[in-house]
């Protein structure tokens, strides 16, 4: 399906829902956590979300059944995968398969544990066959003796030979099993050894892991996804990028930042914003969100990188249920604090609320946090306590397994994109002082 049509096909969808909800983009917009400049955009194919998530509340929000969210779904998917293709590629996946070219190298070596394939020593012992030719078992044989004219001959060759291989037969017989014995020890050993150096990797492997079941042998009672490319207002954010500024490509789309931060090496400058969406996979069976706490994995001095501002003047904000956290603080806390809604005419403050919080799949939740740093290079993820039907558990939220990464800009040369221009310009040149 051509991209302009994927596009269409699904803002035309976004608009059939908002028209049977009748609610103003205002209104809509707020219960779902994004301006009404933002959903209107949804509506007219300007933008595409970043992720399913606050489409499929939309969904709820407006009576859609299960049919209609999985269309819904489906066109959302074209729509990205459209959207995805006119973003800047980002070259660091190529070197990725590398890596497992060079994984079949060393465990080729594995197949050389048969090298106790001497086992074919025991061909000497064929001549067990002859066994049953001393064997004077069959008396019939020996009514034969007509032949003895030739025993006189050289037959009587062949007869010292008849003992040689009853004695080599106790001889290798013996061995055979103890090769044998030796190579399956060989094997076990090898695996103890190599099961021996793994428990520090395997101790260390939780730290970065983001899967939402965890170690819970029974699967979440709730789903959630993230957003981690977000600007304040969909259009206020600050990047450190270490290129100069001919080497940085015009500031995206808010919803194409994830490709262009990508491509750039680009780290959060003085702020990082989270948006966690929870959905319980029950209307009836509650899940309690009992607290988010924050865990600061790495501190360094601020990156002495270039700042470059994304402002473009865009719409407003609405930010419930905000998270501030404080990453200089010895112990970092997700503090609530009052929401703004911005969207219309005037800004409204939406009043904090603090944990806990409940889910159903009916009513799903959206966190924003806002982690912001002036004096490190901070690395960091977020722990979320849950409880329901008699279960309890902590889900280790990340950025695609990684910690969140947000560096200080105190003192950075910062730069502006002017338009008109086509190139990045300093605050001095663009009459700004911050």
């Amino acid at each position: 399906m051509p991209k302009d049509a994927a596009v269409e096909e699904f803002a035309g969808l976004v608009r059939t829902l908002k028209a049977r909800d009748g609610r103003s983009y205002e209104a809509l917009g707020r219960r779902l956590s994004v301006s009404a400049s933002t959903l209107h955009r949804y509506c007219s194919g300007a933008t595409v979300p970043e992720g399913f998530a606050v489409v499929d509340r939309l969904a709820l929000l407006c009576g859609a059944d299960e049919e209609e969210r999985r269309a819904l779904e489906a066109a959302w998917t074209e729509a990205d995968r459209a959207r995805r293709r006119t973003a800047s590629p980002v070259p660091s996946p190529a070197p990725v398969p590398s890596a497992p070219e060079s994984n079949p190298e060393p465990s080729a070596p594995a197949p050389t544990a048969p090298e106790p394939g001497p086992d074919p020593a025991p061909d000497p012992t064929t001549p067990e066959p002859t066994a049953p030719e001393p064997g004077p078992s069959p008396a019939p044989k020996p009514s034969a003796p007509a032949p003895t004219t030739p025993e006189p001959g050289p037959s009587p060759a062949p007869k010292p030979s008849a003992p040689e291989a009853p004695r080599a037969r106790p001889r290798r017989a013996v061995p055979a099993p103890l090769l044998v014995a030796a190579a399956v020890a060989l094997v076990v050993l090898a695996l103890a050894a190599a099961l021996l150096g793994h428990p520090t990797r395997t101790a260390s492997a939780p730290a970065p892991d983001s899967t939402p079941p965890g170690r819970t042998a029974a699967p979440l009672p709730f789903t959630w996804t993230i957003g981690s490319e977000l600007w304040q207002g969909g259009c206020g954010h600050t990047y450190l990028v270490d290129r100069a500024p001919g080497a940085v490509a015009p500031p995206p789309v808010a919803a194409d930042s994830g490709a262009w931060a990508g491509t750039h090496g680009a780290v959060h400058g003085g702020e990082a914003l989270v948006r966690i969406t929870l959905q319980g996979r029950s209307p009836s069976d509650a899940v309690v969100l009992e607290a988010l706490h924050v865990r600061v994995v790495d501190r360094a001095a601020p990156l002495p990188w270039t700042a470059y501002r994304m402002d473009n003047g865009c719409g407003g904000a609405v930010t419930p249920r905000h998270f501030a956290v404080d990453l200089d603080r010895p112990r970092p806390l997700a503090r609530p604090v009052d929401g703004l809604d911005a969207s219309g005419a005037e800004v409204r403050t939406i009043p904090a609320v603090s944990f806990p919080y409940k889910v159903t799949s009916s009513d799903p939740e959206e966190l924003l946090v806002s982690a912001r740093t002036a004096g490190c290079d901070c690395r960091w993820y977020l722990e979320l306590e849950w409880s329901a039907g008699g279960r309890s558990g902590t889900v280790r939220i990340t950025d695609g397994g990684k910690p969140f990464r947000t560096s200080g800009t105190a003192g950075r040369p910062a730069y502006l994109y002017d338009s008109a221009e086509g190139r990045w310009i300093t605050d001095a040149e663009s009459g700004q002082t911050g």
